[in-house]
């Protein structure tokens, strides 16, 4: 591996089975069923920003929160402005960029940005 991580082999396989909103039925699904069955673990990413791409970059590589336990879903938030702005009014959350939200049983019971979003931390507070 080089300085930096440059020339590190990338894993071929994604390790999140993203689900990808893009419209508001999917959303309601997500929040009024799906969060009552596992946790529902929504990241908003910002096409356009560096930093967004950084955090997912994180979050590819150090995810290890298995199928059965939370609904990981990927919000292109620069496309589906919409949606990013449906979810912050529904689940009372500011909007930020990238961000992580977690919801159980219909609620947000965890939120964090930048450079706060963590594998590790979002399997904390599943």
């Amino acid at each position: 591996m080089g300085l930096f991580g440059f020339g590190k082999q990338k894993s071929k396989e994604n390790k999140i089975n993203w689900v990808s909103l893009k419209d508001p039925e999917t959303l309601n699904h997500l929040i009024v069923k799906d969060s009552f069955e596992k946790p529902v673990v929504f990241f908003k990413h910002s096409t356009r920003c560096s930093i967004s791409s950084m955090a997912l970059n994180r979050l590819e590589s150090n995810w290890n929160i298995k199928d059965d336990e939370a609904v990981p879903v990927y919000l292109d938030l620069i496309q589906f402005r919409a949606i990013s702005n449906a979810i912050a009014e529904r689940l009372a959350v500011v909007h930020q960029s990238p961000q992580i939200i977690i919801v159980k049983e219909g609620k947000a019971v965890y939120s964090s940005s930048h450079n706060q979003i963590d594998a590790e931390t979002i399997k904390a507070n599943l």
